[in-house]
């Protein structure tokens, strides 16, 4: 195969199919050395790209609006292209079990507008097999071509971190796969059009695929151990983030530190490995057991929150709770899989309807998913208790009085604010007499 070649010389284009947090910033960046379709099955969203508008704040307005990407939500234009990379989402179901319905729908996409000579890469994130196993006879079935003779694949599992302006596509090592080594040797050097820091290539798309959920399963469980000391230690009367700050000064502490596990990867991915174990008859320990921990937590500060009500003299239904931020990580519009829904979920059922405040969040998709309508943080200004849910830059520059403001006029060992983040200075606060608990 001659692609890499081809690519180059503007001979042959670049398809990205899915344009969201993942798939936009890898189709802006090939787009600066090459030809690039950028497809995405939201006209909506299409149309905003075309306008200059970022959604995702990814790269930003000023990238997509001098960006070379064709966007479009015509699948037809996907037979200009001859390496196809393939960034749609893999959520769970209800019940945990993987919902590969995004992957198999861009695979037909595919498939049906696929012409000889190709080369499609997956980067969503499936446990080991799925790429050869199921989607490859959907791209057969609908272009009624055959793997390994008329196109061939390979996987790259995508490491864009949301929000993460430090750690970029271009800076992080891509890891790469192929069916074969003809295959691999391509897909290598077209990605490193655009990763300065050069590619791994794995063993087999197997190793890839299982390198992407075993990577995040990792820090699943580190900040379920975290997580899990932060119960214990909130029983014992110890603060949790001077206990973090004292084992952090050994050389090879890891740095985790508890919190909400939510996002499209961390809250996700073990449950893809966790399926295909149990398929093979291996029911998970360690990994499972991190997962209902992180799952929890949610739960346990909603707990602590109607503790520390009760303590303030607040009669708890009546209480008025404004939980500041809803998005999975800060400085990020992504409310996808929020565990802050946990916290919301938990204070309903004692009768408490919170207020959600959140300048960062997709507005559209958090009333979409969660049926939560955003309140601007101007119109606050009589709440009992705050919850300093996500660490966003806008919370973190607020000063002490624009915090104070946003209560009730009532003396402050009335007024309660719980720092999930613990961004705050505990010291300052509790000297003000609130009833202050972080996590």
């Amino acid at each position: 195969m001659k692609l890499y070649k081809d690519i180059v010389n503007n001979k042959k284009k670049i398809a990205v199919v899915g344009l969201g947090y993942v798939g936009m910033p890898i189709a802006v960046a090939f787009a600066k050395k090459v030809n690039v379709i950028g497809f995405d099955l939201n006209k909506k969203k299409i149309d905003l790209y075309k306008s200059g508008i970022d959604p995702t704040n990814e790269v930003g307005n000023d990238e997509i609006k001098k960006t070379a990407v064709e966007f479009t939500s015509d699948e037809t234009k996907l037979k200009e292209a001859k390496f196809h990379i393939v960034a749609v989402p893999t959520p769970i179901n209800s019940d945990k079990t993987p919902d590969l319905s995004p992957v198999e729908g861009a695979s037909r996409i595919v498939g049906r507008n696929l012409t000889k000579g190709s080369i499609v890469v997956y980067e969503s994130t499936v446990y080991p097999g799925v790429t050869e196993d199921i989607c490859v006879p959907i791209l057969e079935q609908e272009s009624g071509l055959k793997c390994g003779v008329d196109f061939k694949i390979g996987y790259s599992p995508e490491r864009i971190n949301p929000g993460d302006k430090m750690h970029r596509l271009e800076n992080i090592i891509k890891i790469v796969s192929g069916m074969d080594d003809e295959s691999l040797h391509e897909i290598a050097r077209i990605y490193e059009l655009v990763i300065e820091v050069g590619v791994h290539k794995a063993g087999s798309i197997k190793v890839a695929e299982a390198a992407k959920v075993v990577e995040n399963s990792q820090r699943d469980i580190n900040i379920a151990f975290m997580n899990e000391l932060a119960m214990v230690f909130d029983r014992m009367g110890i603060d949790t983030k001077e206990v973090v700050e004292a084992m952090n000064t050994k050389w090879n502490a890891l740095g985790f530190t508890p919190g909400l596990v939510g996002g499209h990867c961390i809250g996700v991915d073990p449950y893809y490995f966790v399926y295909e174990a149990e398929k093979l008859g291996y029911h998970s320990q360690i990994i499972l057991s991190g997962r209902k921990i992180n799952d929890g937590m949610g739960k346990f500060v909603a707990d602590v929150i109607i503790k520390k009500l009760i303590l303030a003299n607040k009669v708890v239904r009546q209480a008025k709770v404004v939980v500041l931020g809803l998005t999975f990580k800060e400085n990020t519009p992504d409310t996808r899989n929020t565990r802050v829904i946990d916290i919301i979920h938990s204070l309903k059922e004692y009768g408490i309807e919170p207020i959600v405040v959140d300048p960062e969040a997709d507005a559209d998709e958090a009333k979409h998913e969660y049926g939560i309508n955003m309140v601007d943080i101007k119109e606050i200004n009589d709440a009992d208790c705050l919850v300093l849910a996500v660490a966003h830059d806008t919370f973190k520059q607020m000063s002490w009085e624009d915090i104070d403001n946003l209560y009730g006029d009532f003396e402050n060992h009335e007024k309660v604010l719980i720092d999930v983040k613990s961004i705050l200075d505990r010291k300052h606060i509790e000297e003000k007499g609130y009833h202050y608990w972080r996590l």
